[in-house]
C-alpha cells in the first residue's frame, strides 16, 4: 500500500467530489494566469556570484596563522571533496591557516586535538550528520577545541540522506538486521557459514592483543546543530563553488582586515529568495494532470518542469546553486535546503505541487479520487519530499499506528 493510498482508505467513506465535464488536458494552464517570462536582467539579480576573495598568495596573517580543523561525520565524502573546489585558493588557506585535522588531507589524530587547549583551533567544519557515537564525539571534542563551528553540506545542515533511516521505525536494531541478514549477499554468508548463529557486528571484542571497539550506531540522525553549538551554516549536497567562496571570503576578511564575522546562524552562499528566481525556465501554472519522471518527458529546455508534470522542490528551496540541475534538465531535490519563509521544507513543497492540481470548488476539473491517484504515482514520496531535510522536518522519526517510534 503507497503512502497516498493509506489516506485513501481512511477517507473511503467521504463524499468525493463530482468530476467537472471538461477535460482536465483540455485546461493546461490555470485560468487567469498570465505565463511568467523571465529577463536576463531579473534571473542576473539573483544570481549567486563568487565572492572576490583578494590576492592569490597574501601571505600570513598579521596576528599569525589561524588553526583550521576538518571533520567528515555521517556523509558520503562529496562534501570533504567540495573543498577542493577552491581551486587555487587552496593555496590561500595555506597561507592562512595551519590545517591541524583533516583526515582525507593531512595525518592530524584525535588524540592530537584532545590534547589541545580548549578554543585553541580558529574554525572547525563539520560536513555529514550525527549517525554514531564517534561522529558524536569528535563534534563535541571540535565544539569543545574551537572558536567558531561551521556545519558544512546538506547532511550537518539538515541530515541528509542518512536521515531518511529515521523513517525506519525498528531503529538501528532493524537496519543492522537488514544489512547482515537480509541484503542476498549477507544472508548467502550468513547461512553458508553461520547457520547456527549469524555473525553481527559488535561494539565491543576482547581480541588477543586487546579490545577492539566499533562506534554505536543511533536510532536517530541528527544534524550537526541537534548535537552542538554551531555559528553557521553552508548548504548544499555539496556547496557550489560560489557558496565556498562566500565562506572562505568572510574568513578571509576577518584573519585579514579585522572585518567582523556574519551574524551567528548565518547560511552563508545562499540567496534571500527560492531557487525559482534564479531558474531561468518560463512559468505558466500549468494544471498538473500526470506526474512524471524526467526519462519519461522529452524535455523542453525553456518551459517550467513543474509545468511539464515534473515533480521540483525549486518553489521551496533557497538559491545559491544558480539553478543548475534545473537548467540541465533535473527537477530541485532541495538539497540546498529551505529558505527562510519555510519551516517544513517538504511540507512546503507539496503545498506548493498541490496547488497546481485543479481542486478549487470553483475550477473543479477532476475529482478527489483521481487526485490520489494522481499522486499515488511517486513511488517514495517522504523519500522525494524529505530527501535532504528529514532531521530537520516536523516529522523527524517514524511512528507506528498506535504511537510508539
Amino acid at each position: 500500500m503507497s503512502f497516498f493510498d493509506r489516506f485513501r482508505k481512511k477517507k473511503k467513506d467521504a463524499p468525493v467530489a463530482k468530476e467537472a465535464k471538461k477535460s482536465a488536458a483540455s485546461a493546461p494552464v490555470a485560468s487567469g494566469v498570465v505565463c511568467k517570462t523571465k529577463t536576463p536582467e531579473s534571473i542576473e539579480a539573483n544570481y549567486m556570484h563568487a565572492a572576490d576573495l583578494g590576492e592569490l598568495l597574501p601571505g600570513a596573517p598579521p596576528n599569525g596563522k589561524i588553526k583550521l580543523a576538518i571533520y567528515w561525520a555521517a556523509a558520503c565524502g562529496g562534501c570533504d571533496v567540495s573543498l577542493l573546489d577552491t581551486n587555487e585558493r587552496i593555496l590561500t588557506i595555506g597561507d592562512m591557516a595551519d590545517i591541524v585535522m583533516w583526515p582525507i588531507a593531512v595525518d592530524g589524530k584525535e588524540k592530537d586535538i584532545a590534547e589541545m587547549e580548549d578554543g585553541s583551533i580558529t574554525v572547525a567544519i563539520i560536513s555529514g550528520a550525527i549517525r554514531n557515537s564517534e561522529n558524536e564525539h569528535m563534534a563535541k571534542l571540535l565544539r569543545q577545541k574551537s572558536q567558531i563551528m561551521v556545519s558544512y553540506g546538506s547532511c550537518a545542515c539538515f541530515g541528509g540522506s542518512p536521515a531518511l533511516a529515521n523513517l525506519v521505525a525498528g531503529g538501528s536494531k532493524e537496519l543492522l538486521d537488514y544489512a547482515y541478514q537480509k541484503v542476498p549477499s549477507t544472508s548467502s554468508f550468513q547461512a553458508d557459514y553461520h547457520p547456527d548463529a549469524p555473525v553481527m557486528p559488535q561494539t565491543s571484542y576482547a581480541a588477543p592483543e586487546g579490545e577492539l571497539t566499533l562506534p554505536v550506531i543511533y536510532d536517530r540522525v541528527k544534524t550537526l546543530d541537534q548535537t552542538v553549538d554551531v555559528d553557521y551554516f553552508v548548504p548544499g549536497c555539496p556547496p557550489l563553488q560560489e557558496t565556498i567562496s562566500h565562506m572562505l571570503k568572510a574568513f578571509v576578511d576577518f584573519v585579514y582586515h579585522g572585518v567582523p564575522l556574519p551574524p551567528k546562524g548565518t547560511q552563508i552562499g545562499v540567496t534571500t529568495s527560492s531557487l525559482c528566481d534564479q531558474c531561468p525556465r518560463t512559468k505558466e501554472y500549468r494544471r498538473i494532470t500526470e506526474i512524471k519522471e524526467p526519462f519519461q518527458v522529452d524535455v523542453d529546455p525553456d518551459l517550467c518542469l513543474l509545468d511539464q508534470g515534473i515533480l521540483c522542490l525549486g518553489p521551496a528551496t533557497v538559491g545559491g546553486c544558480n539553478a543548475r540541475c534545473t537548467i540541465a534538465g533535473q527537477p530541485c531535490r532541495g538539497c540546498y535546503g529551505p529558505t527562510k519563509a519555510v519551516q517544513e521544507h517538504g511540507a512546503s513543497a507539496l503545498t506548493a505541487i498541490a496547488s497546481l492540481f485543479p481542486v478549487l470548488e470553483d475550477d473543479g476539473i477532476i475529482g478527489e479520487d483521481k487526485i490520489m491517484d494522481i499522486m499515488s504515482t511517486i513511488k517514495d514520496p517522504l523519500g522525494y519530499f524529505y530527501a535532504f531535510t528529514m532531521a530537520k522536518s516536523l516529522i523527524k522519526v517514524a511512528v507506528n499506528e498506535k504511537g510508539g517510534q
